[in-house]
């Protein structure tokens, strides 16, 4: 046992600390207190590994000092002494927070082998508490280490997306800004409609990305300043499904796909690829559209040059339950022009658009 182990007996009786003091000094070294608050003093000011107290003293009793013990010194094992027609009451007591109780007439070895018991318990105690906080400080240092790396991975998948977004603008400098408008446009919708969070940034994603299919359309179309002919139009349109297979296979543009796959969908079903109608367009696909025909108003096109928010307000407007979702047009309508135009970089207002303003290639 180890020689430092303090023991501090209290009793109102100084025989009985002078025997306990007996008992134990081979072992241990021992302090006494004549009272329960002479004790808790003690203990307040310095340090024990036990506590071996009478039960029934003047003043503050063993069971007052039991429980004041446990919440200034919870690490301290506590024992209790009880006469023989007390053994009930040292019962209550390790029920209440003691380690044991000795019954008087105390007997050495008794004595003795319960505050072994008492102290290894307290080892045991101890060392899983260590081992819990230096678990918590684990746990804490490996949350951090993959908090980093999720900020790592996602500053990562930003580089990517904008990479993207400029290539894409690279193949088209007629429409370059276009991405990252359209991106602010739709979550201005979204937030407008309550969409909930977590659903933002895959739909800001989906957003940015929607024209990535025309990374594989020829430049003679893409870039054509003139009318498309039929054959010419049905090419640039297969820009949804080409943009659509490039994004699938991309775990954290999972969610993006679909705003790529359905941004050109009409709300009467006359869109393509899938000539969806409706509901059966994802909610982000229907606030695209709204957004994609914005900006294809309010800025220079080969076949327009740009128009105000207010007559690209009444396009859209007219455009609801036919090219719109009425209940997306209804949010559009309720976001003020003055707000439109902070969001764009260069609203660019000038004469009004022509018949075909509405209708993104």
């Amino acid at each position: 046992m180890r020689q430092e182990a303090r023991v501090l007996v209290v009793d109102d009786d100084a025989s009985a600390r002078k025997l306990l003091c007996l008992i134990l000094s081979p072992s241990f070294r021992c302090d006494t207190a004549a009272s329960g608050e002479e004790a808790f003093a003690a203990l307040r000011r310095e340090r024990f590994d036990v506590v071996i107290s009478d039960l029934r003293m003047p003043g503050m009793g063993g069971m007052d000092l039991l429980a004041e013990t446990r919440r200034a010194c919870p690490h301290v094992a506590f024992l209790v002494t009880t006469g023989v027609n007390d053994v009930e009451v040292g019962v209550r007591a390790m029920r209440s927070g003691a380690d044991d109780y000795l019954v008087k007439p105390l007997v050495e070895e008794a004595v003795v082998a319960s505050v072994q018991r008492a102290l290894q318990k307290q080892r045991l105690e101890q060392e899983v508490e260590n081992y819990r906080h230096h678990l918590e400080d684990m746990v804490s240092e490996r949350t951090s280490q993959l908090k980093d790396a999720m900020r790592r991975i996602e500053q990562s998948y930003q580089s990517t997306l904008m990479a993207l977004g400029a290539a894409i603008d690279l193949r088209d400098k007629e429409t370059a800004g276009h991405s990252r408008r359209v991106c602010a446009y739709s979550l201005e919708i979204a937030r407008f409609m309550r969409v909930p969070h977590a659903q933002l940034e895959n739909l800001a994603r989906g957003a940015y990305l929607h024209d990535i299919g025309k990374l594989g359309v020829p430049d003679s179309i893409l870039l054509k300043p003139g009318p498309l002919t039929p054959d010419e139009r049905k090419t640039m349109q297969q820009h949804v499904q080409i943009g659509f297979d490039l994004v699938k296979g991309i775990p954290f543009l999972d969610g993006a796909v679909e705003v790529v796959l359905t941004h050109h969908e009409r709300f009467d079903g006359c869109g393509y690829p899938a000539g969806l109608a409706g509901d059966d367009i994802p909610l982000g696909g229907r606030i695209f559209a709204v957004v994609d025909a914005l900006d294809a108003i309010t800025s220079d096109r080969p076949y327009h040059r740009a128009a105000s928010f207010e007559v690209a307000r009444e396009a859209i407007s007219r455009g609801a339950g036919t090219q719109f979702d009425p209940k997306v047009v209804s949010a559009f309508l309720g976001i003020p022009p003055e707000r439109w135009a902070a969001v764009a970089t260069d609203p660019q207002p000038h004469a009004s658009p022509s018949s075909e303003a509405t209708k993104s290639r």
